[in-house]
């Protein structure tokens, strides 16, 4: 049997969903307070204690006037799929199609070279709910950038938003020229204004960029982050395993080999990569009225956006449905790159049901963190990588959310369709 009943899972979602989508659109004043109060209703209703439908412009004739609100239930802008963006790795070699790149040779380095532009725009944070958003290439999460250790990687920025904007990276950058700050090399950009940004590959790691201009937490914010993937040269930890481990012990070695294998399996230029189904999330939050405190929470921005639409329970959904768990195949380890981007809240977190996982803090090193445990916390910019195995595991449903639980009433609540 499932761990969960797929039509009761649909059911908790969507009355989750219209409820806060029915707080957002409504004329007055929202707070995340408020909104949880609502879901105290939609809880009950969820597991069947009562069968009253919102709809998100019950009280409101003209939609229009309200931001041209659409229907609870399906999200109308198709330009971003958080589906693709989980495997959508910008390589230079190939990546996204918004994302112009390439990658060749120059004095005995590899050079990957991307085109970088920041806009202003509106995202789906919500069905039929927008935001204002200022982005790298019109998408928040910006593209993730991948790479493998000692590479350089080049970013040809322009600002095309009304506002002065940078590329900061977490990375070892070793010329603060391009650290991407306002006292630093050219900058704050101002509309129009471009810069190339060069940073060294390193260390080894799952790394954060964003914009690093003032007022610093509004351009955070408002969307100017994203996610910077660098593999590990398995030579280079063959020759140096001392820097890839968490502990003193000796290393034998079998456990040189055990560590470069794991490198091999990071490394998206080695055959091992291939057997590892590897996933990009991004932790992120949205203060819809703007009054410092977070209205919306999702994981690559799209409140529910991994939830249980449509499904026969065998993998099969509605045509054009824009929400959906992630299908994973039990058989297939299972790899996350997982970071937090939330302005106004301390911490985010990632906790599994009815599993365990091992975390690799910043995926610094080829040893875990922490080994087998369900929960893990972030603070903003923090990062790290999540293996999980679900191959002793049923089919079925299985959740994954954040453990602060107002973060998954607001958004932040997701499956992984085992199968």
């Amino acid at each position: 049997m499932p761990s969960i009943d797929y039509s009761s899972a649909a059911n908790v979602t969507e009355r989750l969903e219209e409820r806060l989508v029915e707080s957002l659109t409504g004329e007055t004043s929202v707070s995340r307070r408020t909104v949880l109060g609502g879901l105290g209703v939609a809880g009950s209703a969820a597991v069947g204690l009562g069968s009253s439908r919102a709809s998100a412009s019950s009280d409101h004739d003209d939609e229009d006037e309200h931001g041209n609100f659409g229907a609870v239930g399906e999200y109308r802008d198709l330009d971003f799929d958080p589906h693709e963006f989980l495997t959508a790795f910008n390589t230079g070699e190939s990546g996204q199609d918004n994302v112009p790149q390439q990658v060749y040779e120059e004095d005995g380095r590899t050079v990957r070279e991307f085109e970088f532009t920041a806009v202003d725009t509106t995202i789906a944070i919500a069905p039929g709910v927008e935001f204002s958003a200022w982005a790298y290439n019109g998408q928040v999460p910006g593209p993730t950038i991948r790479a493998v250790e000692g590479d350089l990687i080049r970013v040809k920025f322009t600002n095309l938003g009304r506002h002065a904007h940078t590329i900061h990276p977490h990375l070892k950058n070793l010329n603060p020229r391009m650290d991407g700050i306002p006292q630093n090399g050219p900058g704050v950009l101002d509309t129009g204004e471009s810069f190339t940004y060069e940073w060294l590959a390193q260390p080894a790691g799952t790394h954060f960029y964003h914009c690093h201009s003032l007022p610093l937490k509004e351009h955070i914010h408002r969307g100017l982050y994203g996610t910077i993937i660098v593999d590990p040269d398995p030579e280079r930890v063959r020759e140096n395993p001392r820097e890839y481990v968490n502990y003193p012990g000796p290393i034998t070695d079998d456990f040189r080999e055990q560590l470069v294998e794991e490198a091999k399996s990071r490394n998206h230029e080695y055959a091992e990569n291939d057997a590892v189904n590897e996933m990009v999330m991004v932790m992120n939050s949205f203060d819809t009225n703007f009054d410092g405190g977070n209205e919306v929470y999702a994981a690559n921005t799209r409140a529910f956006g991994y939830g249980v639409g449509d499904t026969d329970g065998e993998g099969n959904w509605t045509a054009g449905e824009t929400k959906r768990p992630i299908q994973i195949d039990k058989n297939e380890r299972q790899r996350v790159y997982l970071s937090n981007a939330t302005e106004f809240d301390l911490i985010n977190s990632f906790h599994t049901h009815s599993q365990f996982f091992d975390y690799y803090d910043h995926g610094t090193t080829l040893t875990p963190t922490n080994k087998t445990v369900d929960t893990i916390m972030q603070c903003q910019a923090q990062r790290g990588i999540i293996e999980i195995d679900y191959s002793d595991h049923e089919p079925g449903l299985y959740m994954f959310h954040a453990h602060q639980s107002e973060f998954a009433e607001l958004g932040w609540m997701s499956f992984f369709e085992v199968v």
